[in-house]
């Protein structure tokens, strides 16, 4: 039996099936591109859903792994771990945050945040606890992070989950300072949203929420989870806004490919939060910290980010370039490496995907008609000439069906 078949028949029959796999199985990868079991190259434009930010088969990332990897892996967080104060601190130097809390993902961060924000609240705020998030949103699938997350689709199948939350309209103003009151605990916010669409926060509309936030005596927190650690051409995706949070949330790249997310906060936050009132077993262990700590270090060189944005803005031109050909092309949104091609809702973008892997492109969608562009960080000019080239015969043969 062929590896594609074995693992499709084995995931058929004992996986929950929560994803629809295309029909391959991914066994390698090189720089910007994975390879199936039949040999057959795919360019990279999903890198793990933003996670692969080297790519594949770095050879400094196998290190930092192998060197992690001769030290202790777990111990728990009963005891003190030198890898994890020291990812901790770099964090803290490279953010507005004095503290930090790890956790293993980006919801169970956002769960994190929440509760913290929940309690900052009710310290203060005898019964105060609702929260803000604003249409398109996403912010994980646990309860929590879910009951936060707009789209219906997500939360309807699940009854009634945590609350309360209102949802306010991202990037209106108005519609912000009409829902944040005095009895909102917390807002939640990406400063460029992912799965809703690859639309960013504007300048004001952040500074906005901050105001508000101070106003009312609530707590504001940033979703980085999919937009942070260097995506954007920044270290942090809120930095060209000059506005800061109270609590950020990241987590995929952080890890190279390994479980961790973490949850920075201010003094102010982290003060409100005592021993057993938040915990995990599995999170800031030795081994993961460390990975995370080389990651972090990489990305957050002048040089890296720099490149990112050149590269992004390359991307950039030649997207508004397709739009202007291609007139199933509505709207380019984004920055950095992290970009959303919306097209026309005759042409689902999930009708799109079976096309682009037989062309040899790996694409992800966000909603029904907005293209996801989350490449590797390292990408180079070339990437992003085939990747216009083969989407551009990607979206001609789509609607020509």
């Amino acid at each position: 039996m062929s590896t594609v078949h074995e693992a499709i028949e084995l995931s058929d029959r004992y996986l929950v099936q929560t994803y629809g796999r295309p029909d391959f199985a991914l066994v390698r990868g090189e720089g910007a591109y994975l390879y199936d079991s039949t040999g057959k190259q795919y360019l990279d434009m999903v890198s793990g859903i933003a996670v692969n930010t080297f790519g594949y088969g770095d050879k400094a990332l196998q290190t930092a792994i192998q060197e992690a990897a001769t030290g202790l892996i777990h111990t728990s967080n009963l005891y003190h771990s030198l890898p994890g104060a020291k990812l901790a601190e770099a964090l803290v130097q490279n953010s507005f945050a004095d503290r930090v809390f790890f956790s293993n993902s980006g919801t169970e961060a956002v769960e994190g945040a929440l509760k913290f924000a929940r309690k900052a609240a009710t310290q203060h705020h005898h019964g105060k606890q609702g929260f803000v998030s604003f249409t398109f949103g996403f912010h994980g699938r646990t309860m929590g992070a879910l009951s936060t997350t707009a789209n219906p689709k997500y939360r309807k199948p699940f009854g009634a989950l945590t609350g309360p939350v209102a949802f306010a309209e991202f990037n209106n103003l108005e519609n912000a300072e009409a829902v944040i009151d005095d009895n909102t605990a917390a807002v939640i916010v990406e400063p460029i949203q992912g799965e809703g669409g690859m639309m960013p926060a504007t300048d004001a509309f952040l500074k906005k929420l901050r105001d508000l936030c101070d106003d009312h005596g609530a707590t504001l927190i940033f979703d980085e989870v999919q937009c942070g650690v260097g995506r954007t051409g920044t270290l942090w995706a809120y930095e060209p806004s000059g506005v800061t949070p109270d609590i950020m949330v990241v987590a995929k790249p952080l890890g190279g490919g390994f479980p961790i997310g973490a949850i920075l906060v201010t003094e102010a936050i982290a003060g409100m939060i005592g021993i057993g009132d938040h915990g995990s077993t599995f999170a800031g262990g030795p081994f993961i910290t460390q990975i995370a700590l080389h990651q972090l270090e990489r990305v957050n060189q002048p040089d890296f980010l720099a490149h990112v944005r050149e590269i992004g803005d390359y991307l950039e031109s030649k997207l508004t370039e397709l739009a202007d050909a291609e007139a199933i092309v509505e709207t380019i949104r984004g920055r950095g490496l992290m970009r959303g091609i919306q097209i026309a809702e005759t042409l689902p973008v999930a009708d799109l995907l079976p096309i682009a892997h037989d062309h040899g492109l790996l694409l992800v969608g966000a909603g029904r008609n907005t293209i996801r562009l989350l490449p590797p960080l390292i990408i180079e000019k070339r990437h992003v000439d085939e990747l216009i080239e083969t989407l551009t015969a990607v979206l001609a043969e789509a609607q020509a069906v």
